[in-house]
């Protein structure tokens, strides 16, 4: 009886042991259904890829747009006392141009105005080569053709051995600072004379 048991179960273990190598696994997912998951994946995968790669671009460019606005702001954040300056170097050219007037004129020899007109003469130069250390120089647009960017037309003048559009007469020096425009010259732009 012992044995008998013994038997069925070794004959029905048998039946249930090791797969037979005639049959191949059921597998859940047919063939069709795994290349249209692989093809899902690959269009997946191109996505992120190309999310990934306009990400990079993007930070590139707020790193290099970031970059330019620091640069800028070192070049031109004294701009406004540029402007402020800039105002007071011309009561100092008026001034001087005023005692050199003065110290000119022969019926006073004034040599006290005349050591003044000396003085005021060294500050404007000094104040020129401080500015040109700096980057903001003084536009000289006479005989140049008119630049609506860099000149504000205050009056027309006949133009007398000029061609029409060029600067006759400037009545306001212009500045610029590294090659931007922070104070438009005042001019008088030469036109032909009418008759």
């Amino acid at each position: 009886c012992a044995f008998s048991t013994a038997a069925q179960q070794r004959s029905t273990g048998d039946e249930c042991g090791p797969e037979d190598p005639s049959e191949e696994p059921k597998h859940p997912l047919s063939d069709c259904a795994l290349e249209h998951k692989a093809i899902k994946l690959e269009e997946q995968v191109r996505d992120l890829t190309e999310r990934y790669r306009r990400a990079l671009a993007d930070s590139e460019n707020v790193r290099r747009r970031t970059q330019k606005f620091v640069e800028d702001a070192k070049l031109f954040g004294i701009q406004s006392f540029c402007r402020d300056l800039v105002e007071v170097a011309d009561i100092l050219e008026k001034t001087a141009e005023s005692a050199a007037g003065h110290a000119e004129e022969p019926s006073d020899p004034n040599p006290t105005l005349k050591k003044i007109y000396e003085g005021l003469s060294l500050i404007e130069a000094k104040l020129q080569s401080v500015f040109a250390k700096h980057g903001l120089r003084k536009m000289n647009p006479v005989g140049g053709r008119y630049d609506p960017y860099d000149h504000e037309i205050i009056c027309h003048v006949p133009a007398e051995g000029m061609q029409p559009g060029t600067v006759a007469l400037v009545t306001q020096d212009g500045y610029k600072l590294h090659g931007r425009t922070i104070r438009h010259a005042l001019v008088g732009v030469a036109v032909e004379a009418q008759e």
